[in-house]
C-alpha cells in the first residue's frame, strides 16, 4: 500500500506531460480555411506542399500553424479622389476576394497574415485614385458608372493576382461629389431633357402636318383627274344609263327623254 502513490505519482505526471503535448500539437482547422505550417527546426515555412485542409491535425509541439479563410471575403474601401479637372469625389466601394490556396505558404511567407492591408487595399485605393482621374464628374455621376467600375478591377486584379490573391469582383457602391457640382449636374441634365422633350414635340407636329399636306395633296390630284376625265359625253351616257336603270323599277314615273339640263332625260314621278 506504501508503493502504490510511488508508483502511481510517475505516471500522472507523465499523464499530465502527455496531455499538455498532444493539446500543444493538436490543431483544428474549420470549414472554409486552411493551415501553413511553420517548421521551426526544419526551414520555416512550407510552401512546397500543399496547405492543410480542414479537419483534426498532429504536429510537432514546437512547430505552429497559421490558419487563413480560403473562401470569398468582402473589404470595404471609403476613398477621396481626383476627378479629372481635379475636384474631390469621394467614393465608396468593395471587393470580392480570395487567397489562392494553392500559394497559402507563398502568402504567409511574403505577406503575413495582414496581406489584405499590406496588398489588396493600397492596389485598390491606387487604381481607384487612376480610373477617376481620367473622368469628369458627370461622367462620374451619370453614365460612366459601370465602366469606371470594371477599370478599376481590371487594374486591381493585374497587380494582385501576381501577389497570390484571387480578385473575383469590385463593386462601386456609391459615388459622392460636392453638393455645388451636383445641383449643377442635376440641372444641366434637367435642361438637356427639357430640350429633348421640345424637340420631340416639335418633330411630332412637323411630321403630322406633312401628314395633313400629302392627304390633302391626294385629295386635290384626285379630283383634277376626275374633273379632267368628265366630259360631257360621258356624263350624258351615265345618265342614260341611269334612266333605264330607273325605268325597270316598278314605281310610277314618267320619263320625258332629252327634256333635261345638257339633253339629259328627265323623270317626272306621279307626285
Amino acid at each position: 500500500m506504501e508503493k502504490l502513490p510511488k508508483i502511481a505519482l510517475p505516471a500522472i505526471f507523465i499523464l499530465i506531460a502527455l496531455v499538455i503535448l498532444i493539446s500543444k500539437s493538436a490543431v483544428t482547422i474549420g470549414s472554409g480555411e486552411a493551415g501553413v505550417l511553420y517548421k521551426t527546426f526544419g526551414g520555416g515555412v512550407v510552401t512546397d506542399k500543399p496547405a492543410m485542409g480542414e479537419g483534426f491535425h498532429i504536429v510537432a509541439p514546437w512547430n505552429k500553424v497559421f490558419i487563413y479563410e480560403v473562401r470569398q471575403q468582402e473589404v470595404f474601401e471609403k476613398m477621396q479622389v481626383l476627378s479629372s479637372n481635379g475636384l474631390e469625389i469621394k467614393l465608396d466601394a468593395s471587393a470580392w476576394f480570395e487567397p489562392k490556396r494553392q500559394f497559402l505558404g507563398k502568402l504567409h511567407q511574403e505577406k503575413g497574415t495582414e496581406y489584405i492591408q499590406r496588398v489588396l487595399l493600397p492596389t485598390i485605393r491606387s487604381a481607384a485614385r487612376s480610373v477617376v482621374g481620367r473622368y469628369t464628374p458627370e461622367q462620374l455621376y451619370s453614365s460612366k458608372r459601370d465602366a469606371i467600375q470594371a477599370e478599376i478591377f481590371e487594374e486591381t486584379k493585374k497587380i494582385v493576382d501576381g501577389q497570390y490573391i484571387q480578385l473575383n469582383e469590385v463593386l462601386v457602391r456609391d459615388v459622392t461629389l460636392p453638393a455645388t457640382i451636383k445641383e449643377a449636374i442635376e440641372r444641366k441634365l434637367k435642361q438637356e431633357q427639357e430640350s429633348l422633350e421640345y424637340e420631340f414635340r416639335l418633330v411630332t407636329a412637323q411630321k403630322e402636318a406633312e401628314k395633313v399636306t400629302i392627304e390633302a395633296q391626294g385629295k386635290a390630284d384626285a379630283n383634277k383627274i376626275l374633273s379632267a376625265s368628265l366630259t360631257d359625253k360621258i356624263l350624258q351616257d351615265k345618265g342614260i344609263d341611269a334612266t333605264l336603270e330607273l325605268s325597270k323599277s316598278p314605281n310610277a314615273k314618267v320619263v320625258i327623254v332629252g327634256s333635261g339640263d345638257s339633253g339629259l332625260p328627265l323623270i317626272l314621278g306621279n307626285n
